[in-house]
């Protein structure tokens, strides 16, 4: 198995273990966008922002990207926010997620980009994401509605206290004032 970075040109395979994982992962009342994203969709997210697989036998068995903060989906804390971690169905459980975690987090964020944090978000009330992350050391800090049917709940994990300290100005200034999301204000409510 190898972790590399995602191609343009390999959208379409992108975009296949997107829909195969997050189908697998929707629940009742849950659904990720993730699950019915199609090649255009995959290749125009490739083009702003950065996504790595681990790849086994030619075949793409787990991903995670970086939705970067002037791309065309920012995540709103301006700094990059991970999203669409995934692992193909017939690899879960393998450990495979918590290993992009840790290899995104040392060779990416905190090697190549210096940060002092990056922030995730999920549905508040997935049966075992929220618990996923906060093994994986993120702590929550805010909550948002979307307008995506249910509350999202962010997270960061602080990469570098250092900077950290420095950033923590600007995120606590961003959950006072909310962001703009396709052109409409997002209240979101720190949690302390």
């Amino acid at each position: 198995m190898r972790i590399r970075q995602v191609e343009l040109a390999e959208s379409e395979r992108l975009a296949g273990l997107l829909r195969s994982a997050y189908q697998a992962i929707n629940t009742a009342d849950i659904h990720f966008a993730a699950s019915t994203v199609d090649q255009k969709q995959t290749y125009q997210h490739l083009t702003h922002n950065l996504s790595y697989v681990i790849e086994k036998d030619d075949q793409f068995v787990a991903t995670v990207s970086l939705r970067l903060p002037w791309g065309n989906n920012p995540g709103p804390f301006a700094i990059p926010h991970i999203g669409w971690l995934a692992t193909h169905p017939n690899y879960s459980k393998h450990g495979l997620a918590t290993s992009l975690l840790l290899w995104l987090e040392s060779h990416i964020l905190n090697e190549q980009f210096k940060l002092p944090a990056v922030t995730l978000g999920t549905a508040i009330n997935h049966p075992w994401l929220t618990h996923f992350y906060q093994r994986q050391g993120f702590k929550p800090i805010a909550t948002a509605d979307l307008g995506l049917g249910h509350i999202t709940l962010y997270f960061e994990k602080i990469i570098d206290p250092t900077r950290y300290e420095h950033w923590l100005v600007t995120r606590n200034r961003i959950i006072a004032q909310g962001f703009e999301l396709n052109g409409k204000h997002i209240a979101i409510k720190g949690i302390n």
